[in-house]
């Protein structure tokens, strides 16, 4: 009788042991898992300010200014400007400026 009660002594000794240490993994592992979901928060702040950084660098008229500013860049005239067709034929662009 005491080889079983010492038998069951080491079993139940050993469950609380691995109920402790299963326990104590989980909470490493949901601190891991806070940390994370806060790295993902601070990302996705990120990212949104960086896409709205994108559309203001990539707006029209800033890309048109800059091209004008600093590459001395210009609208072409009417002039100068053809129409390609799908067969390849070229049409010179109707002068829009003069209205009637």
């Amino acid at each position: 009788m005491t080889r079983l009660n010492l038998f069951l002594l080491l079993i139940a000794v050993g469950c609380a042991l691995s109920v402790v240490t299963s326990q104590h993994k989980a909470r490493k592992f949901y601190i891991e898992l806070q940390k994370e979901e806060n790295e993902t928060k601070r990302l996705d702040v990120e990212w949104g300010q960086l896409q709205l950084e994108q559309s203001t660098w990539a707006m029209h008229s800033r890309i048109e200014a800059e091209a004008t500013r600093r590459l001395g860049m210009q609208q072409p005239g009417n002039a100068r400007t053809l129409v390609i067709l799908p067969h390849g034929q070229a049409v010179a662009k109707p002068d829009t400026s003069e209205r009637h």
